[in-house]
């Protein structure tokens, strides 16, 4: 978890510690849906996270991370994003 957060943090999406799941709610950067960042993140960097809207109408604007793989590979999904060069709002 905290390989994620702090990751994302550094690439300025300001995104919450989960106390008590397996996953984050990440804010999307300004210009994209929650389906459009989903698709610009498996595309791009071949990293699939989850459209926030697919929980309800108050998810768009979010995806949904898990962190139920080992840290390596968080370490690898959080480098292919950060060399898109996409940073939060």
């Amino acid at each position: 978890r905290d390989v994620l957060v702090d990751a994302l943090r550094q690439m300025g999406f300001a995104v919450a510690s989960p106390k008590a799941s397996f996953y984050a709610w990440v804010p999307v950067p300004r210009g994209f849906t929650s389906g459009s960042f989903c698709v610009e993140l498996l595309v791009k960097a071949g990293v699939v996270v989850t459209p926030g809207n697919g929980f309800g109408a108050a998810g768009e604007g979010f995806v949904r991370v898990a962190f139920t793989v080992n840290v390596e590979r968080i370490r690898e999904a959080m480098d292919r994003i950060r060399k898109l060069g996409i940073r939060g709002a």
